[in-house]
C-alpha cells in the first residue's frame, strides 16, 4: 500500500480551489476534504458580515487542519484539501504534519476572480473580501513543493493541465 499523502490546492477566494480539489480526488481516489468546513460558525459570520479573519483567528483552524491531515495518513488515507494558503506560515504548519505532501497554487487576474465571487450564491465568503484576501496573500514563489497553475479556463482544461504538472513533479 503507498504511503498516504496530501494534494492541497490553494489560492484566493473565487480560484476554483474546492471545485479543483474534488475533482482530483474523484481521479485519484482520494478522501476530499474542504477547510472551509472546518471553519468555526463565529468565523464564518465574521467574513459574512464583510471582516477578513486576523492571522491569530486563522491558528486554530490551521491547527486543526493539520491533525485532520494526520488522521488520515494514520487511517491510510490520501487526501486532497482545498485550502486558501494564503500565509506561509499556514503552508509550512501542513508540511509540519508530517503528511508528504504536494502543493497546487491556483492563480487568476483578479477581474476573473471577482467575477466568479459575484457569481456564486449560498457561500459565507463576500465578494468584497477578494481585496482583503489578495493583500493577505503571500506567494508561494520560493516553495519547491508548489506547482503554480492557472486556474483560468474551462475546468476540463485546468484540471488536466494540473494533473500532467503533478505527474511531471513526482
Amino acid at each position: 500500500m503507498p504511503t498516504p499523502q496530501a494534494i492541497v490546492v490553494m489560492g484566493v477566494a473565487g480560484s476554483g480551489k474546492s471545485t479543483i480539489a474534488r475533482a482530483l480526488a474523484r481521479h485519484y481516489g482520494h478522501a476530499f476534504l474542504d477547510a472551509d468546513d472546518f471553519h468555526t460558525g463565529q468565523a464564518k459570520a465574521q467574513m459574512a458580515a464583510g471582516v477578513p479573519l486576523s492571522d491569530e483567528q486563522r491558528e486554530p483552524w490551521v491547527a486543526l487542519l493539520q491533525r485532520e491531515l494526520r488522521l488520515h495518513a494514520r487511517q491510510g488515507r490520501s487526501v486532497v484539501l482545498a485550502f486558501s494558503g494564503l500565509r506561509a506560515s499556514h503552508r509550512q504548519r501542513l508540511r509540519d504534519s508530517g503528511v508528504p505532501m504536494r502543493f497546487v497554487f491556483l492563480h487568476a487576474a483578479p477581474a476573473v476572480l471577482a467575477a466568479r465571487l459575484a457569481a456564486r450564491a449560498d457561500h459565507f465568503m463576500p465578494p468584497q473580501l477578494l481585496g482583503s484576501q489578495l493583500d493577505a496573500l503571500q506567494l508561494p514563489d520560493a516553495e519547491p513543493d508548489v506547482i503554480v497553475v492557472d486556474a483560468t479556463g474551462p475546468l476540463a482544461e485546468v484540471l488536466e493541465r494540473l494533473i500532467a504538472a503533478l505527474r511531471a513533479a513526482c
